[in-house]
């Protein structure tokens, strides 16, 4: 089973790979030359008046994205949504179609929301970052006993990326054991290692700090002040066809996100925390409002977020923060964004801070055999339509 991650399946903007560090620094890439899709044979709905959808940036993105692809587009500038639009299909075999308020499994974005997790709990004087996780999570090897908070965080912790399958069945108690049993990558602080266990460990940490469920404290202390009522693992009520099935890059339906082995309050403890975050377009966007303000996080907390750690390789242009990743483009001034994906479905989200824009977009079929793979795709569209919306 592929990870949720931006990392095992593809490293999509990554350090590892010079050309997709640069994605959102402003240095070239490759494109897509796939051919626009035709939209002919079945013709998407007028979008309701509240719907905003700019021409510009529809003709562009129509452009861009070959025939087939599917999912939905969101860019805005300052406090006002420019363009909310749905491609393609949410689900073929009943025949609906994507739109503005399509839920999507948003895989390792989810990781921001963790991160926030634990500087609202350090807003709250209940933690802080520089402590060390024995300190929460109990007794750890020796190897262990170094790592902190902050390391989790900024993937410094010398934890492996994965420890199984997403689906796998494993309580939080089984998923510490695992990780504190493994051997280290490296020691402690050493060095930066994409860690999707890193943030699980977090997730427990959230819980055992705060008393409640993983979601729960999202729910009660991110989702709701920032008016976030469509985010989440179980506990918004979306019916079934609002939540897009994600399709393999052979066309096959793999069910929506919960259809997998799943717990009753959400995904198994190798997915928790790192990934599997279900939301809509709209709702990504009141987050990044609520980031602009001070609902959720003080100035100081958020600052932390989006403060550059540590580099994401030696050569790399790019570093990482709290759950996001950190950028300074000569042309955008300072980026902050994120990616996820499961070998079926990616996402992105970006905010340009300097000057107030916000993209996501996610789609549930990535990838076609021999004839996309939206990876390639992520520089030319992302920037593509924050050029459009500054325009």
């Amino acid at each position: 089973m592929a990870a949720r991650n931006r990392r095992s399946w593809g490293r999509t903007l990554g350090a590892a790979a010079t050309a997709a560090a640069c994605a959102l620094t402003g240095c070239s890439g490759d494109s897509a030359s796939d051919p626009a899709p035709d939209r002919t044979a079945a013709v998407e709905p007028e979008p309701p008046a509240s719907t905003p959808v700019d021409p510009t940036i529809e003709r562009f993105v129509d452009e861009s994205l070959p025939a087939g692809v599917s999912g939905t587009v969101l860019a805005a500038r300052g406090d006002q949504i420019v363009d909310c639009e749905g491609i393609g299909w949410s689900d073929r075999a009943a025949k609906v179609k994507a739109g503005c308020d399509t839920v999507y499994d948003i895989q390792s974005i989810t990781k921001q929301f963790t991160a926030a997790a634990i500087l609202k709990l350090e807003m709250m004087g209940r933690l802080r970052v520089s402590d060390p996780i024995r300190k929460y999570i109990g007794p750890v090897p020796a190897d262990k006993r170094g790592i902190t908070i902050r390391q989790l965080l900024t993937h410094t912790s010398g934890l492996p990326e994965l420890l199984g399958g997403d689906y796998q069945p494993l309580t939080r108690e089984q998923m510490l054991h695992r990780a504190m049993s493994v051997p280290l990558e490296s020691p402690p602080g050493a060095r930066y290692l994409y860690s999707n266990v890193g943030y699980s460990v977090l997730a427990a940490i959230v819980e055992k700090v705060s008393g409640m469920g993983y979601e729960e404290f999202l729910a009660s202390h991110l989702f709701e002040p920032a008016g976030m009522t469509q985010t989440g693992y179980v506990l918004p009520d979306w019916s079934p066809e609002r939540v897009a099935v994600e399709y393999d890059r052979h066309g096959r339906p793999h069910g929506r996100p919960y259809d997998h082995p799943w717990a009753a309050d959400g995904p198994y403890w190798n997915l928790r925390g790192n990934g599997g975050i279900l939301t809509t377009a709209p709702d990504m966007f009141r987050w990044s409002l609520a980031l602009r303000g001070d609902q959720v996080l003080s100035r100081a907390a958020k600052a932390k977020l989006f403060t550059p750690y540590v580099r994401e390789g030696p050569h790399a242009t790019t570093f990482y923060g709290y759950g996001w990743v950190v950028a300074n483009s000569k042309r955008y001034g300072k980026v902050v964004w994120h990616d996820g994906g499961n070998g079926w479905s990616l996402s992105m989200v970006a905010r340009f801070l300097d000057s107030d824009v916000f993209v996501f977009w996610t789609s549930n079929h990535a990838y076609q055999q021999g004839r996309w793979n939206l990876e390639k795709s992520l520089q030319k569209l992302t920037l593509g339509i924050a050029q459009r919306t500054l325009d």
